[in-house]
């Protein structure tokens, strides 16, 4: 069935139970304009930013919102544009899109003028979605934007070039409209990283949002008195599909605006969170805010929170280990996955498996798994070679990009462009991406290894560990090494800690630099490389 129909239920089942908080600490309400609207008491002006809305109402907006496209001609397959923040009106617009039989096309915030451009024209958008932080990044193109395009402004103050969600939608009718939507049809376009260029269009059928939903519930067994809290954008298939679980139990989510990490801690404690997801430098930050007694355990209602898991990135098993030191009776878990398999899961590690933390797991929920060669023949167990899955969540294709399509999926696999090996006991294991191995001398070096060695230092915050161009070697490693606040740390003294590493996989340049990670959480590499090329090496030490 089509992932809506959970939403439908919930209306039903549960029509006055809150279904989604906004939260924002940081930030005080003296908006009056738009509480009413949503059915809800009006907030003293001198708290925290928080609204929230039930099941009911979340279904009557997504209604509204799907009953106003198709009153403006938008029809089953059409695609429409969500660039916004987290906010209490993305998941009511997102789902309303899908109600209406078009296909959600969410936009990274990220994007600058051009990209967003780029994305529209790529993905054929109909119509564009957008918050207030992005008026001036939308105005640069709005003449070829609106072309062909409606343009809707989710604010106060609606720019002259687009026109106003609000009035759009006060007089729509907040009953289902109706129309018939299979797992077969075309769901949603979600956008490639672009780590290598412009970002590819990845398209799923509704099944692939189904599956995730499903998975997602069973994998972490998300029940009714569960709250969720969820810090990622949810542009991402990541933060989406994990809320979704909450959808399939019927249970509430917390979409909640900063990470720092008293902000986190006080988002569980207020809002009685017992499943997060996190990424890894914030569950790092607060570790590091624990040890320095920044934040005390003790200050926090924390009894309630079961579950921390991780996924978006390779997650240091020393980082996990001192996690349940501080927090013995959490339950962890890891998920791998890719916007191309919808989203995190199709490995996952299983929160009865901590055993094997440093392994990205077993394969997900009705998803199969094989490690390959360059030929594509499978590798021994225990062997290197590219990781391939298969299962309901696989995307249809890149869209409008046949060459990629046949690159990427073959006989019903998805080449993940990621190097795994898979140990005695079934476990999958991360090495690096197919992109990311350093070849030096003729040694195939995997940089996530060196990455998690090096993590265990007690000065070392983050790291990541790029390819260099090299005379003799081809190659050389650079690890770029940002130290934990109030720390110093030399070249000479990680020196000395990477001895414990065969001769060659030992770092040659060593850069005292913070880490840029995009919004899920994954270093930037491509910037890394462009940053410390032949020509950008600054605030080195030489190791060789």
């Amino acid at each position: 069935m089509p992932v809506t129909e959970f939403l439908d239920r919930n209306a039903r089942l549960y029509p006055d139970e809150v279904a989604l908080v906004e939260l924002n600490p940081d930030e005080k309400d003296t908006r009056r304009t738009t509480w009413k609207e949503y059915g809800l008491i009006e907030p003293d002006r001198f708290q925290p930013y928080r609204r929230e809305i039930t099941w009911s109402v979340f279904n009557e907006k997504a209604n509204r919102f799907a009953n106003m496209l198709m009153g403006r001609g938008i029809k089953k397959g059409d695609k429409v544009g969500i660039l916004m923040y987290n906010c209490l009106e993305w998941l009511p617009i997102y789902f309303g899109v899908l109600k209406s039989g078009a296909v959600a096309v969410p936009f990274n915030f990220r994007y600058d003028a051009d990209e967003i451009l780029y994305c529209a024209e790529l993905a054929e958008t109909d119509v564009i979605v957008f918050g207030p932080a992005f008026i001036g990044r939308m105005e640069v193109n709005a003449e070829r934007l609106c072309k062909g395009r409606l343009l809707i402004y989710v604010g106060d103050n609606c720019p002259s070039f687009a026109e106003s969600y609000r009035e759009l939608v006060a007089d729509c009718s907040s009953q289902s409209p109706h129309v018939e939507i299979t797992e077969e049809d075309f769901g949603a376009i979600y956008f490639s990283s672009g780590t290598t260029g412009f970002p590819k269009a990845i398209l799923h059928k509704h099944r692939s949002l189904t599956q995730a939903a499903e998975m997602e519930q069973k994998h972490h067994g998300t029940g009714r008195e569960d709250t969720f809290l969820c810090i990622p954008p949810l542009y991402h298939t990541g933060a989406k599909f994990h809320w979704m679980g909450s959808l399939v139990a019927g249970s509430r989510a917390v979409l909640l605006k900063g990470t720092r990490p008293e902000t986190i801690l006080s988002a569980v404690s207020t809002e009685h969170c017992s499943i997060v997801w996190l990424l890894v430098p914030w569950a790092q930050d607060i570790l590091d805010a624990l040890d320095r007694g920044d934040l005390k355990r003790e200050d926090f209602e924390l009894g309630q929170w079961r579950l921390m898991h991780i996924g978006a990135q390779p997650v240091p098993p020393s980082l996990i280990k001192r996690w349940k030191e501080y927090f013995p009776g959490h339950d962890y878990d890891t998920n791998y996955g890719l916007s191309e398999s919808t989203g995190p899961g199709c490995v996952h590690l299983g929160m009865e498996n901590i055993h094997k933390v440093g392994a990205i797991g077993v394969p997900g929920y009705r998803w199969e798994c094989k490690i390959v060669d360059e030929a594509g023949r499978e590798v021994a167990r225990g062997e290197v070679g590219e990781l391939c899955v298969k299962g309901p969540g696989v995307m249809t294709c890149y869209y409008r990009n046949e060459e990629a399509t046949a690159e990427t999926l073959r006989d019903g696999w998805l080449f993940t462009g990621d190097m795994a090996r898979q140990d005695e006991d079934g476990f999958y294991f991360l090495v690096d991406r197919k992109k990311d191995v350093i070849v030096s001398g003729g040694e195939n070096i995997y940089p996530v290894q060196i990455e998690d060695f090096m993590r265990k230092h007690d000065k070392i915050k983050d790291v990541a560990v790029i390819g260099l161009p090299d005379r003799r070697l081809g190659e050389k490693t650079a690890a770029i090494v940002e130290v934990k606040q109030g720390m110093s740390c030399t070249g000479e003294e990680l020196q000395e800690y990477c001895m414990a590493l065969p001769r060659y996989k030992r770092p040659k340049e060593i850069i005292f630099s913070e880490i840029p990670r995009n919004a899920t959480g994954k270093i930037e590499k491509p910037r890394l490389r462009k940053m410390y090329g032949a020509d950008g090496l600054v605030e080195k030490e030489n190791m060789a």
